[in-house]
């Protein structure tokens, strides 16, 4: 297994880059965050359109979102795959590919923890911002919203270590990011599929685990301001301690 790291261990990383093209760990990794960046706006949306008064809004986002949620990815992946050719009337990469699939994948459980941050917000903020005057959408826009995407970074956080996962079905239609650059090296090797799949293996669960830890910490630091902002005297005893130092 040590050989295999010393001498293929760059092919797992960034695939044959740079004599071709990037892949491996390093393209698993911009998928996952190309994926979170271009999902979030739209779970928004989705959530703010589960949330609307208006019937035919809340029910079409609702259906989008348990349509998505009850898809396998796999699947998702073959549909945008074969459709979106059709679509648009001209072949579509499958980096491309991969990359819609899973932000409408993501786009669909974001909205979920978006809305779940949205109605855990106590009622006295809109409250207060409706007696200051603000319409709906600006109470929506400067007060609720950043409060709830605030409260919400630990679990986007998590999320982003479930992409990182979901990026691995990528080898189905050919896109080399790091179980595809496994499949390769073990096609290459052939008599270790064993020692290449457990250092695959071990990959994702160092990713993982170190994307899990910053979402932990992130936690607890929003859980200590939580509890300042609820216990003034903490908050006035924390400030001495700064004005001290």
């Amino acid at each position: 297994m040590l050989d295999i790291i010393q001498n293929h261990y760059q092919l797992l990383l960034v695939g044959t880059f740079p004599n071709g093209p990037l892949g491996g760990l390093a393209l698993t990794l911009i998928l996952s965050v190309l994926g979170l960046i271009a999902a979030f706006p739209l779970s928004i949306l989705l959530a703010l359109g589960r949330l609307s008064p208006i019937g035919p809004i809340r029910y079409v986002a609702t259906t989008i979102v348990y349509v998505v949620r009850g898809t396998p990815l796999l699947m998702l992946i073959f549909w945008s795959y074969f459709l979106l050719p059709l679509l648009i009337g001209n072949t579509v990469s499958a980096f491309a590919t991969l990359l819609c699939s899973l932000v409408i994948y993501e786009a669909a459980y974001l909205s979920e923890v978006v809305r779940a941050g949205i109605v855990a917000l106590p009622p006295g903020q809109v409250e207060a911002a409706r007696a200051l005057g603000f319409g709906r959408a600006k109470t929506m826009v400067y007060i609720v919203l950043p409060q709830a995407i605030y409260n919400m970074l630990p679990s986007l956080v998590s999320q982003f270590a479930s992409l990182i996962k979901e990026t691995s079905l990528g080898y189905v239609i050919s896109v080399h990011e790091l179980t595809s650059a496994a499949n390769r090296l073990n096609s290459e090797l052939l008599t270790k599929p064993f020692e290449v799949f457990s250092i695959l293996a071990l990959t994702y669960f160092l990713v993982c685990t170190f994307v899990t830890f910053v979402a932990h910490v992130i936690e607890r630091r929003v859980a200590r301001r939580r509890e300042g902002q609820s216990n003034p005297s903490i908050r006035v005893h924390r400030d001495q301690i700064y004005e001290s130092q």
